[in-house]
Parts: structure tokens; C-alpha cells; sequence
């Protein structure tokens, strides 16, 4: 079973940025973790995903060039730095390790 603290979300403005961090907590390093979303009335939606201790990088097309993931030395924390954030990107950013998911937290970009 893993344990996850999600941290970050936030409200924001259109072109503006936000930072979510995620730490898992499984008594073992995790080899990939992954950034969901779900907006209301919506599928769940892959955002990014990274490997450790490789560092292997995928993105969804609807981010891609906008968000970054990266990976904390080897103990299971993954972040998503958001920049130019646009309206469509306001749903509920979820973490996700060893098939299990995280709480979620909400990022709101309105103005």
C-alpha cells in the first residue's frame, strides 16, 4: 500500500505558473511515477510520467512544452512545474505510483 502527500494546487492566472509536488511513501523506491488530471465532466487524463533513476520523460500532447516533471534523489517525490497555464488546465492533478493514486489536489487557472 502507498501513502501519498500531494501538495501545490492552488488558483492562478492564465499565463502563469504553479508547482505540485507529490511524495510516495512505499518502503521502496519506485521505478515510474505519473501526473494525472481529471476536469469536470471529464476522463481522467494523462499529464506526464518519469522514470528513476533514469529520469525517462512522456508528456501529453495537451502539455507538452508547458510542464515539466522531475524526480527528488531516490526518494519517491516527483514534481510538475506548470508554466504558461491556461484555462483548460484547471482540473484535479493526481499522483499515481504502483497502481495506486494519490488524493488529488486542485489547480484553478481563471482570471
Amino acid at each position: 500500500q502507498v501513502h501519498f502527500v500531494e501538495s501545490g494546487g492552488g488558483l492562478v492566472q492564465p499565463g502563469g505558473s504553479l508547482r505540485l509536488s507529490c511524495k510516495a511513501l512505499a518502503g521502496l523506491t519506485i521505478y515510474i511515477m505519473r501526473w494525472y488530471r481529471q476536469a469536470a465532466g471529464k476522463e481522467r487524463e494523462f499529464v506526464a510520467s518519469i522514470t528513476w533513476p533514469a529520469g525517462d520523460t512522456k508528456y501529453g500532447d495537451a502539455v507538452a512544452g508547458r510542464f515539466t516533471v522531475s524526480r527528488g534523489p531516490a526518494d519517491n517525490t516527483m514534481y510538475l512545474q506548470m508554466n504558461d497555464l491556461e484555462p483548460e488546465d484547471t482540473a484535479v492533478y493526481y499522483c499515481n505510483a504502483l497502481n495506486e493514486w494519490g488524493q488529488g489536489t486542485q489547480v484553478t487557472v481563471s482570471s
